[in-house]
């Protein structure tokens, strides 16, 4: 037993639920345009579309932006929302796979400063191409600075070599 009406099953929509798309639709339009020029490149957007965004960056009266950002929902009806936001999860994955590279490399840094020697030996088993003299230096300078409660720029500069060594 459904409790569908027939005009549900017809297509037809409510007002509310016509609103709600067309919201959805300007907030993923805002979201584009805070993209950079990069990122929005890689997105399937229409000349139209494109336009709109570049035409947002000019806009500075706000009741004026309010009115751009409801012809963006607009446009944003003829786009691929399904492609769109498929960009916005690969986006999405790209940033997490960027940090949890970033998170690996902080633990790399923590445990060449707490371990020393030993950690070097298995460090340069994963990154046989690092300079094992200026990481042992940085390492002696991040020990030092941590028992005399300095500011860690030593430790900032192993995770910069680190990062560097990694290709990040």
């Amino acid at each position: 037993m459904s409790f569908d009406s027939p005009a549900d099953q017809d297509g037809w929509q409510s007002k509310t639920q016509r609103k709600q798309e067309m919201h959805a639709l300007q907030a993923l339009g805002e979201k584009i345009i805070a993209l950079s020029d990069a990122q929005r490149a890689k997105l399937p957007l229409s000349d139209d579309m494109l336009a709109a965004v570049e035409e947002t960056g000019r806009i500075r009266a706000r009741e004026a932006r309010r009115r751009h950002m409801q012809y963006v929902g607009k446009l944003m009806r003829k786009e691929d929302t399904a492609a769109i936001q498929a960009a916005f999860d690969e986006f999405e994955q790209e940033k997490l796979r960027r940090d949890h590279a970033f998170h690996r490399l902080e633990r790399w840094r923590d445990r060449l400063i707490e371990e020393g020697d030993e950690a070097v030996a298995a460090f340069l088993v994963d990154f046989p191409d690092a300079d094992r003299q200026a990481l042992r230096q940085l390492i002696r300078n991040a020990q030092r600075e941590r028992d005399a409660d300095k500011p860690p720029a030593s430790s900032r500069k192993l995770f910069k070599l680190i990062r560097d060594t990694a290709g990040l």
